[in-house]
């Protein structure tokens, strides 16, 4: 990827900032600095800069259990602080931000201040070279190298170039920050599905209803109600939650082979917790196959089908190739952190 050129920077060691990385600090370091410098701000606290770090990589971490590897202190900050601070997985990202500024704990600041060690000097290392922390700071502090900062003990004063720069091309330079690390992380996941698709908070889902209800409720109008393969409970045109049979924080897509229609209430409650293939899979794969064979014969032109191709290249379902499917995918899921109901 390509960053924008300025003849009075050197942009080209901006661009080699992520090579040779071995932990996400850097990634969530540059996008908090970036974030602050939209917000006009040139003289930020290092403090504010480590609990933007946090907030932005809360849903990568906590929502879709994606791993930053064993050693990173990121991941690790971010689960501490959220049981010291009771902060909620979907809270917003503003919210989690000022939650953490706020907070008054000493275990909180301590987990803050611990990335002051290496992730502030280390970042300058294209432009200042990788020496002790004392003597990159101190060079940070003169323009000859032309950094893009200078490290004071509590903050960071970003050089008016840079800052002009940032402010700039700040929608270039989040989604160059992006793509290195959704390949950074995809390394290290590599049977999670769609990790770009897991670094921000997801909008929520919009192709649900009413489009891939009426594919649901043609099937009901031919063949009767579903039983919720969940409860039992019988459920009608208008009485079912369409659910996600493995997570979409793990699938991160809304393709029909894996929903199915659900107990509002029960779905309400089942959040991204996974399902037993032993108590529920056969009722699942057959309603998948009573409704193809439905829309198949009433609506062949549905294009919600082509959500199934990819598994069934002709439309015809199989037990076996659906299980083999869903299996493998469930195990790695919990693997990665997800837990099954109970």
């Amino acid at each position: 990827m390509i960053l924008p050129l300025d003849e009075q920077i050197p942009v080209a060691k901006l661009a080699s900032v992520f090579n040779n990385t071995t932990a996400t600090y850097k990634f969530y370091w540059f996008l908090s600095i970036i974030e602050a410098s939209e917000e006009g701000k040139s003289e930020i606290s290092k403090r504010e800069l480590f609990a933007r770090m946090i907030s932005h990589s809360w849903y990568t971490i906590h929502y879709f259990h994606v791993s930053f590897g064993k050693h990173d202190l990121l991941q690790q900050a971010s689960q501490e602080i959220k049981l010291l601070e009771n902060i909620e997985v979907d809270e917003r990202k503003e919210c989690i931000l000022q939650r953490i500024m706020q907070s008054s704990a000493h275990a909180t600041r301590k987990l803050l201040d611990h990335f002051d060690k290496n992730v502030p000097h280390k970042f300058l290392s294209p432009w200042l070279g990788s020496g002790p922390r004392s003597e990159v700071e101190e060079m940070s502090r003169s323009s000859a190298e032309n950094p893009p900062y200078a490290l004071q003990e509590k903050n960071i004063s970003i050089y008016p170039k840079w800052h002009e720069y940032f402010r700039r091309n700040s929608a270039i330079l989040k989604n160059f920050c992006y793509w290195n690390l959704a390949l950074f992380l995809q390394a290290r996941n590599p049977n999670v599905p769609d990790i770009p698709a897991k670094i921000i908070k997801p909008v929520q889902h919009r192709t649900m209803t009413p489009q891939k209800r009426k594919f649901w409720d043609i099937v009901i109008q031919q063949n009767g109600p579903f039983h919720c393969i969940y409860t039992g409970k019988t459920l009608g045109i208008g009485a079912y939650d369409v659910d996600h049979f493995i997570p979409f924080q793990y699938v991160s897509h809304d393709l029909m082979w894996n929903l199915l229609p659900a107990d509002p209430v029960f779905n309400s409650t089942k959040s991204d917790r996974l399902p037993s293939m032993d108590r529920f899979f056969d009722n699942f794969f057959d309603i998948h196959r009573k409704s193809v064979d439905t829309i198949k014969r009433i609506d062949p032109r549905n294009r919600f089908l082509e959500d199934y191709l990819s598994i069934f290249p002709n439309l015809t379902l199989t037990r076996t190739r659906l299980r083999d499917t869903i299996q493998p995918m469930l195990s790695i899921a919990h693997n990665n952190g997800f837990q099954y109901m109970k």
